[in-house]
């Protein structure tokens, strides 16, 4: 492709400047008369060096949220007050200087938009930033001329989103702070205290001192870490990384959701998760005009759970047959009661999307309250877990001493 930069003027004959990345002179006249411009001049200009292999490869397209959100409202903010899309593109972009990778993107959602793309088209080659649901509301925006209040409600729900990553993360630091120190702690004392625990024994009992089943046992792996430590070190490396490629095939990915629904406590966290994720999603899509199976079909991709996700893609095959959404949705025992009732109001009275943005509300609510719950029962859990290690080393060194005491006196 060969980099164009153009002169026009719009239908005030204000002049406009800018560049475009298309294959002929043709193409930037056509894309220019899109836009409603008239060329004054186009002409060929040397582009960027195209960047190496190895440079690209080291390339990100990873946005923060908070990035995204502040994005959005921007948008949303610059479009509302009446500045032209690109014009507002182009601005934002030239402002960004905390994440590399928006500008980036944005830069080429600019080309794609000069070259008459629309704002959503332009917008879902970058699925990892913008996803399904982000892109299709754009669209029903531009579509319905709305694309104000649309980004309005996107930042909204991804504010939401990102809150409840948060607080998830934040509320389980603390008990992966402490199963790390006890793993750390676990190895330490099997490589620097049993040994010299073992020496001392010895020393004090001699070689043939009798040494109670608790000692020699702790003695024994400790040895064999020490001794055959790349073995430990090797399946342990081989152990995680497995079960990491595993969950990452869809298989794994199911069986892994599958798992966490039926551990006790667990599962009550991630089905309030899944159902506040699929409650606001399905009503933002709904308020944005995007028609009921098309929202069906999003919003099974972004709920985050294989098992709903399963669940949604066969309620969407149901409702395009004729079944009610709330019928087939009290017909699913993953989905609690409330969600289809809710629904079953929303849909006689016309407010489906109202209804939901309530549920999405309640649900929240709830998984804040579970994941507490959690936290509060896994800290003790990680307490006593680390409280039985350290007596169990307690023991095997107590009873040994003991037992030399008893023949000392004796």
């Amino acid at each position: 492709m060969t980099l164009f930069a153009y002169v026009a003027i719009d239908s005030k004959r204000n002049p406009v400047n800018g560049t475009m990345e298309l294959n002929e002179r043709s193409e930037v006249i056509d894309a220019l008369a899109k836009q409603g411009l008239r060329p004054v001049s186009i002409k060929e200009t040397k582009a960027k060096a195209a960047k190496s292999d190895s440079s690209k490869m080291f390339e990100s397209n990873k946005v923060k949220s908070e990035q995204l959100v502040m994005f959005t409202r921007q948008l949303s903010a610059m479009v509302g007050a009446g500045v032209p899309l690109l014009r507002a593109l182009s601005a934002l972009s030239s402002h960004i200087s905390e994440s590399p990778a928006l500008k980036r993107i944005l830069t080429n959602v600019i080309h794609d938009i000069e070259a008459g793309s629309t704002l959503g088209d332009a917008l879902g080659k970058y699925p990892t930033v913008f996803n399904d649901v982000y892109v299709n509301m754009v669209r029903a925006g531009e579509a319905a001329g709305i694309l104000e209040d649309i980004l309005k409600r996107l930042a909204v729900q991804q504010e939401k989103s990102s809150s409840m990553k948060k607080k998830i993360k934040s509320s389980m630091a603390y008990p992966v702070v402490l199963m790390s120190i006890t793993i750390l702690a676990f190895f330490g004392l099997m490589f620097f205290v049993i040994p010299k625990i073992g020496t001392v024994m010895t020393g004090l009992g001699g070689p043939d001192a009798k040494l109670p089943g608790l000692t020699l046992a702790m003695l024994a792996i400790s040895d064999f870490f020490i001794k055959r430590w790349y073995i430990v070190f090797g399946s342990i490396f081989l152990l995680v990384f497995g079960t990491i490629t595993y969950v990452r095939t869809p298989k794994g990915k199911r069986n892994k959701d599958l798992l966490f629904l039926k551990i006790p406590v667990v599962k009550t966290v991630v089905k309030k998760v899944a159902i506040a994720h699929f409650s606001r999603t399905f009503s933002a899509l709904i308020q944005a005009g995007v028609a009921v199976l098309e929202a069906l079909s999003v919003t099974s991709r972004a709920v985050g759970n294989v098992i709903y996700q399963e669940a949604l893609m066969k309620a969407e095959e149901e409702v395009k047959n004729g079944k009610s959404l709330s019928s087939v949705i009290a017909a699913n025992p993953i989905f609690p009661p409330i969600v289809s009732q809710m629904i079953l109001v929303g849909e006689e009275t016309g407010q489906t999307d109202q209804i939901l943005v309530k549920v999405a509300d309640f649900y929240e609510e709830e998984v804040d309250a579970a994941i507490n719950g959690l936290s509060t029962i896994i800290e003790p859990v990680m307490i006593v877990i680390m409280g039985g290690m350290v007596g169990l080393i307690a023991a095997s060194v107590m009873l040994p001493i003991a037992g030399l005491a008893q023949n000392i006196k004796g």
